[in-house]
């Protein structure tokens, strides 16, 4: 069993966030998570789980300290999970000279490119070995959903898209839509897999949506005054590939809203409850 170590615990809404270190098999290299256990989590009565990924520039304490999402998750006895997003100190050159490329931006892809491959598979880490993990060290089910926001909005989406048997629900807050097509994604698809774009397909939700043969309900939150929303998001090119191959999306744009937690902070109680109803009872 892989160790953990805990490095904090604050206590919140009857039950407590917790953060851990690990050395993580996937990305070769100490990696980062958080968890929120509701009061009253025990062995007897394993809960279910939210998977939350976060943006750019993000660590695994964002989410946790800024969301407000513990209020709700503790009202529906909901596990929720965050981790850290790239691998860190990795003494790969260049890993912290950009702010939208490595650390801080692994972007949830295996890297095939030799000077990240050995570290930069985030793919596997969250859909893999971070679940095995927590099924081991902490009392919950196997039922687990997936959400994010920005670049992890398009992590979750691609992850729920490419594994839908795995997950019962998804959501995304302002998600990278079609990585394929934006400045964002184009420079961390090319950086981490090469100039081959059909394998940049593998990570690119508007392209997984077109092959798609099992079907997993979409709920995306969007702030109309989002300063990324055209050059970056491409939620209308997303939304017309899914009305094309018949793929259930629903799309909320939410006038005044922008980019930031505050509006994460604002919808997260409508995705908690999203999610908790899809996993509590059935899935």
């Amino acid at each position: 069993m892989t160790a953990i170590k805990c490095t904090a615990s604050k206590n919140c809404f009857g039950g407590e966030v917790k953060f851990f270190q690990h050395f993580s098999s996937s990305c070769n290299c100490d990696m980062n998570f958080s968890i929120f256990l509701p009061q009253g989590a025990n062995s007897e009565d394993p809960l279910p789980v939210l998977y939350w990924l976060s943006g750019l520039e993000c660590t695994e304490k964002n989410f946790m300290e800024k969301a407000g999402a513990q209020r709700y998750a503790a009202e529906h006895n909901l596990v929720i999970v965050a981790p850290d997003t790239s691998p860190r100190g990795c003494n790969i050159e260049g890993e912290d000279d950009s702010w939208d490329f490595g650390s801080s931006a692994g972007f949830y892809v295996n890297a095939t490119e030799a000077k990240w491959k050995k570290h930069y598979n985030m793919y596997d880490y969250v859909v893999k070995e971070l679940p095995d993990i927590i099924t081991k060290n902490f009392p919950v089910s196997g039922k687990k959903s997936i959400s994010g926001h920005s670049m992890g909005g398009h992590g979750a989406m691609m992850i729920a898209l490419r594994n839908p048997e795995e997950y019962c629900s998804v959501s995304a807050f302002a998600p990278i839509c079609a990585p394929s097509l934006c400045p964002w994604g184009e420079k961390a698809l090319s950086g981490y897999l090469g100039s081959d774009k059909n394998t940049w397909k593998l990570y690119d939700s508007n392209s997984l949506v077109e092959t798609a043969t099992v079907k997993i309900d979409i709920l995306i939150e969007m702030g109309a005054n989002d300063p990324f929303l055209d050059r970056e998001l491409y939620l209308d090119t997303f939304h017309e590939t899914c009305q094309k191959n018949e793929y259930p999306l629903v799309a909320n744009i939410r006038e005044g809203y922008d980019h930031s937690y505050y509006f994460v902070a604002s919808f997260i109680e409508n995705h908690i409850e999203y999610h908790a109803t899809r996993l509590n009872p059935t899935c």
